[in-house]
């Protein structure tokens, strides 16, 4: 019998280091953990929790890092004896239980990979681990010795957790200095991948290696394209191109030699699947490495209904990155040619496309808008804005400058080009207006990709001082300035300052720091939309900025 991870004779039912899909599989139906679909592939249910939970994520405030973290509502601070007494309280919980033990990396790159240990209590949770991260080779198992070590338990805190000085039942706490992570009272199985994610977010950066929450593809050529957004944007949609190879969907490093994915797997959202517009996620969910998460399947014929969601709406699959048809094999790729940062926005004001100088890429980048439409959430029925700092908020260690200033110099040593593609509305905003068109998205990121934007006219859009270019093949000339879509002029320049105020109030929580750069400059101007003929500007590329100098 293996010896526990916990130590030698610490009680278990048994421990299973490193199990195949096939006995992983086996391990979820003998133990009820999960049941098969049409297709064979495991169907799982996360219990009470179906997605993060935000208000819940810990670090431990010690020497070797109270330094460097970004405290507040993101990272919040617990002592070390709360931790002791909550690595106590899950190390118990595994007494008399099934253990699994999963071995893996963080990083394709393996100059900067980092090796992970996670334990878990459910078959189906060590499945989704092994979907997640690299996976090693037979011979790296041998004498496999892990970095960093994530622990997933069930134990809960009753009516304790206010003693501990915690927001609820559910706890994720990092302990830096040991490197070691316990997570409690949630079985969701994304705070293990976030989880390592926010870990990597830490420890890269302090190397010079730029952690990005964003799905990277590269063409036949090596050219590399980087997608941001947040939820309901498109990013993964739009990365997902039959004529370019998925690098990764979510999770990506940048370093001196290029970009490179973060994890092994793919963890994508279920709700209303199609497989004529999302082939790729859709022939993906096969067994034996895929496995759904809360989806609603006929009780008979075990048929799944991705239109349902009466569960969650965030339901998921993860699964091997290798089961995409058309995945690098290698999960690296070279410098990017173009950053494309998605936004959904509702108010119907921003450009189906527009060019970004570095100064406007890092604003938008550290502004991470998108918008909520009614019926995403309850109480919404205006649309609202939504910033996350570098399109990925929650899972920042280090304050959003830090991940920006290294961008902006990344940018200008490797001459990438930046681009705010909205996929929201057009001709007014939700309720009153219409999305703009996937095929129009669609053939907007292709000039973007082929660099047909590269030799055409742009003028500028007031207020929000955005490049918009004169044309784009295949687009409708109309429809690229969005005051021409609207019947209503004056109601468009009003909405335009009403977004632009909504922009300047996100961003005084930056006034104070000090960074290398004052991106507050290339952000909405304080003058009211004039209504008057915009300016011509001529293309141009990135130039070359030495690290450090002034902006223009």
């Amino acid at each position: 019998m293996s010896i526990h991870p916990f130590g030698p004779g610490f009680s278990s039912l048994g421990v299973n280091h490193n199990l195949s899909y096939e006995q992983l599989v086996e391990h979820e139906q003998r133990l009820h953990e999960g049941t098969p679909s049409d297709n064979g592939t495991m169907m799982v249910d996360t219990g009470v929790f179906t997605g993060r939970s935000p208000n819940d994520k810990y670090f431990v405030r010690e020497s070797s890092s109270q330094d460097n973290l970004w405290w507040g509502s993101v990272n919040r601070p617990v002592t070390q004896e709360v931790f002791d007494e909550l690595l106590t309280k899950v190390k118990g919980s595994f007494h008399d239980r099934e253990t699994y033990v999963v071995d893996g990396y963080v990083g394709a790159d393996e100059r900067f990979a980092m090796p992970i240990r996670i334990i878990t209590q459910r078959a189906w949770q060590a499945h989704f681990a092994r979907n997640m991260f690299i996976r090693p080779s037979a011979e790296q198992l041998e004498g496999f010795e892990p970095e960093f070590v994530l622990i997933d338990s069930y134990a809960t805190l009753d009516e304790d957790f206010q003693a501990h000085g915690l927001n609820s039942q559910v706890f994720i706490i990092f302990n830096l200095a040991r490197k070691l992570a316990i997570i409690g009272g949630t079985e969701y199985g994304g705070e293990i991948k976030k989880g390592l994610f926010s870990v990597m977010n830490y420890y890269l950066p302090l190397r010079d290696i730029l952690t990005m929450h964003c799905s990277a593809n590269v063409g036949p050529k090596g050219d590399v394209a980087l997608f941001f957004g947040l939820s309901g944007t498109g990013k993964t949609t739009l990365s997902t191109d039959p004529d370019r190879k998925l690098i990764g969907d979510d999770e990506h490093g940048w370093s001196e030699n290029g970009v490179f994915n973060l994890e092994g797997g793919c963890y994508a959202k279920c709700i209303d699947l199609d497989p004529r517009k999302e082939p790729g996620i859709y022939n993906a969910i096969r067994p034996p490495g895929a496995l759904l998460e809360n989806v609603a399947f006929d009780p008979a014929s075990r048929k799944v209904d991705y239109t349902d969601g009466s569960k969650t709406e965030n339901t998921r699959v993860s699964y091997p990155i290798d089961l995409l048809a058309n995945s690098e094999p290698s999960g690296q790729g070279d410098h990017p040619r173009n950053i494309i940062f998605l936004t959904c926005d509702a108010f119907g004001v921003l450009p189906p496309v527009a060019r970004l100088t570095p100064g406007k890429a890092m604003y938008y980048f550290l502004s991470g808008y998108t918008a909520k439409v009614a019926g995403t959430e309850r109480g919404v029925r205006e649309p609202q804005a939504v910033f996350s700092a570098c399109f990925g908020e929650p899972f920042l260690t280090l304050h959003p400058t830090v991940y920006a200033n290294q961008m902006m110099n990344k940018i200008y040593q490797h001459g990438a080009s930046a681009w705010l593609v909205n996929t929201g509305w057009t001709s007014g905003p939700y309720g009153v207006g219409k999305r703009i068109a996937l095929s129009t998205t669609r053939r907007i990121i292709s000039a973007i990709l082929n660099g047909e934007l590269n030799n055409v006219n742009y003028h500028r859009m007031p207020v929000f001082c955005l490049d918009i270019p004169y044309s784009v093949p295949g687009v409708e000339p109309n429809v690229l300035d969005p005051v021409n879509t609207w019947s209503d002029k004056v109601a468009f320049h009003r909405q335009v300052d009403e977004l632009a105020r909504l922009f300047r109030e996100n961003f005084h929580k930056y006034a104070s720091e000090v960074t290398e750069f004052d991106y507050a400059a290339f952000g909405p101007q304080m003058e009211p939309s004039p209504m008057t003929q915009y300016n011509i500007i001529l293309p141009a590329s990135p130039g070359s900025l030495p690290v450090g100098s002034t902006l223009r």
